[in-house]
């Protein structure tokens, strides 16, 4: 399924939005904006120890999810057994209502369930790689060395197909009772954008090697 056909709706049962359903969307364009703007990731499935989950970067590369961490690990060692969820949520900003029931978080958020599987193969385990380190910063390959063979041994890295994806967002203003309203406390929203600081170099680098554009102008897409 391309970015450009959007399902009339839900890809399969288990994506399906039950709560507050008027927030969702099964676009794929819209879940690959969200997951190209969102940095970290939370992967669950279920293991002879009960439900795991872990936070861990990822990166989308094109109809895929590509994962990545250490072969010891036992959640994506267990990945690639039985079907995995995936989940990137954005936070937009804090909705202050007039009520503490009806205070709020802006988000946006997607939804993923599939059958990951084990990259193996070098050379696409380290085209996978490129990807993810492009998916942080952008031009960033060009100047890193790429992982020699013992580093490639060691790390793990799985493609998840987005075909089962589902996106729920939260946006506008507090939606207080109107009784509420006459209420002198202050409502609204508080913004919470990623802004990027600026850079700290390492202190083991030449105090005059010069910062890449690509850090000195670093925003998230």
């Amino acid at each position: 399924m391309s970015s450009s056909e959007a399902p009339a709706g839900p890809p399969s049962v288990r994506t399906t939005v039950r709560r507050i359903a008027e927030r969702a969307s099964y676009d794929p364009a819209s879940a690959h904006a969200i997951l190209d703007e969102g940095l970290v990731c939370h992967v669950g499935l279920v293991t002879d120890d009960g439900p795991v989950v872990i936070p861990t970067l990822y990166a989308r590369d094109g109809d895929r999810l590509l994962l990545h961490g250490s072969v010891a690990s036992r959640l994506l060692r267990g990945a690639t057994d039985g079907p995995v969820c995936v989940t990137v949520t954005l936070v937009d900003g804090l909705v202050l209502a007039r009520s503490a029931f009806h205070h709020a978080v802006n988000y946006r958020s997607v939804v993923v369930f599939g059958q990951a599987e084990r990259i193996d193969d070098p050379e696409e385990k380290r085209a996978a790689l490129d990807v993810l380190v492009e998916a942080l910063v952008p031009g960033r390959t060009a100047d890193a060395r790429r992982p020699n063979d013992v580093e490639l041994r060691q790390t793990a890295v799985l493609a998840l197909p987005l075909h089962e994806v589902s996106v729920k967002v939260r946006d506008g203003g507090a939606k207080d009772e109107p009784e509420d309203l006459d209420l002198p406390v202050w409502a609204g929203v508080l913004p919470l954008p990623v802004v990027p600081g600026a850079p700290v170099p390492d202190t083991l680098q030449p105090a005059d090697l010069p910062v890449p554009p690509y850090v000195l102008d670093y925003r998230r897409r």
